[in-house]
């Protein structure tokens, strides 16, 4: 069974989701029904690969114990740097193998499994918050249910432990509840048309017209998949928050109208924004916090656009470790540090920045900026250039 494709799987959560109602009805947890739901559905996807299944549950296992070492270690020896790092590189080293491992021919390999770029996220981010001091104690049925929960397991949204157990942990009021369920059918619906019927027709366009030679064709498939990944994206979104309202957990939003967007920044804030945002807390902000203290730069202006070209590579790199992913993300690093140097150093842009002719040209050189990325994430433009 495909989560969030095949028919079978919107039949399986619509009969699941009736028990956790009559919960939610009678302001009842809902999180250990919502575990061996999930659980279940972890299992049914999986079924058919129990090698890659057992692989999954030594990763978890691997990582909750990771991390109970870890909380041991921090009690004793304080904000050590040093065994910091290696538990943090502990903790990346299942998602780096896997990278390397995609490089085989085999793609069934060890690492190959269900959701290990997501959860590794969640993983992490707890390694990291315990050095900060924020995170003294970990419980293992919330861990397992945040890493393995269902409806975010495969593409996210990303949602961060606290948060996450907050909500887990609540009674939900009745009318809330029945909010949420509202909200939750609503975005699965939603979601629906998006994924299933609008980056349908994009993708069709793609292959339709957007295969032969020429310019014109590579403009076709340019704009086309640019929308087409967006549909798909958020559509699968929608409906993963969606359900996961109907199990009482208020998941974040991943997509907010990002072709809007009137600068490259604000575009990181309205796109794949548990992505982005994850990398700013635990990898920009960092980065920039070290740069200053270690006077790196002369100013901050220089180590922040060294920050952005840092931070997008590495999220390049996480996407996979071919040339037109590592592009991508080089890409984005250089467009954020050139719109961080022009906003804070243009005296046209201070001067025109809320005139409507200035903002109308903003979006539009951002929007075409924004699809030529995704035409090098594709994988189109490095075909085109010779380099892959």
């Amino acid at each position: 069974m495909e989560l969030f494709t095949d028919l079978s799987f919107f039949v399986c959560v619509a009969v699941a989701a009736i028990p956790a109602f009559v919960l939610g009805m009678k302001e009842k947890p809902i999180k250990y029904y919502g575990f061996v739901v999930t659980l279940a559905f972890v299992f049914m996807a999986m079924y058919n690969k129990p090698v890659a299944l057992a692989y999954l549950v030594g990763f978890c296992v691997y990582e909750y114990l990771l991390i109970q070492i870890y909380l041991g270690v921090r009690a004793k020896f304080g904000r050590n740097a040093g065994w910091y790092w290696c538990f943090l590189l502990l903790s990346l080293a299942p998602l780096m193998g896997n990278k390397l491992l995609a490089l085989t021919a085999n793609p069934y390999h060890i690492l190959g499994f269900l959701g290990i770029s997501y959860m590794t996220f969640k993983g992490t981010q707890i390694v990291i918050e315990i050095y900060d001091g924020i995170i003294e104690k970990v419980s293992a049925f919330e861990f397992f249910y945040l890493l393995l929960y269902f409806p975010a397991i495969t593409s996210g949204p990303i949602d961060r432990s606290r948060r996450f157990n907050e909500d887990l942990n609540r009674v939900i009021p009745r009318e809330e509840y029945l909010d949420m369920v509202g909200t939750g059918l609503f975005k699965i619906c939603l979601g629906m048309v998006y994924k299933m019927v609008i980056a349908t027709s994009f993708y069709q366009a793609v292959l339709w017209l957007g295969t032969g030679d020429g310019i014109r064709s590579a403009l076709i498939y340019m704009y086309a998949y640019g929308f087409y990944l967006f549909f798909d994206f958020a559509g699968y979104s929608l409906m993963a928050i969606g359900v996961s309202y109907l199990f009482g957990i208020k998941t974040p939003e991943n997509f907010n109208k990002p072709f809007i967007s009137k600068d490259i920044k604000e575009f990181w804030d309205r796109w794949h924004i548990t992505l982005s945002h994850w990398f700013r807390d635990f990898i920009f902000s960092r980065l920039m916090m070290r740069f200053i203290k270690h006077k790196c730069f002369k100013s901050k202006l220089t180590g922040a656009s060294v920050g952005f070209i840092i931070n997008m590579g590495i999220m390049g790199l996480w996407h996979g470790l071919t040339v037109y992913y590592i592009m991508y993300g080089l890409y984005h690093g250089v467009l954020l540090a050139v719109t961080e140097i022009y906003q804070k150093k243009s005296k046209f842009y201070k001067k025109h920045k809320k005139e409507k002719w200035f903002m109308f040209v903003e979006w539009f050189i951002t929007f075409n900026l924004v699809m030529f990325g995704f035409f090098i994430f594709s994988g189109r433009f490095t075909q085109l250039i010779g380099l892959s």
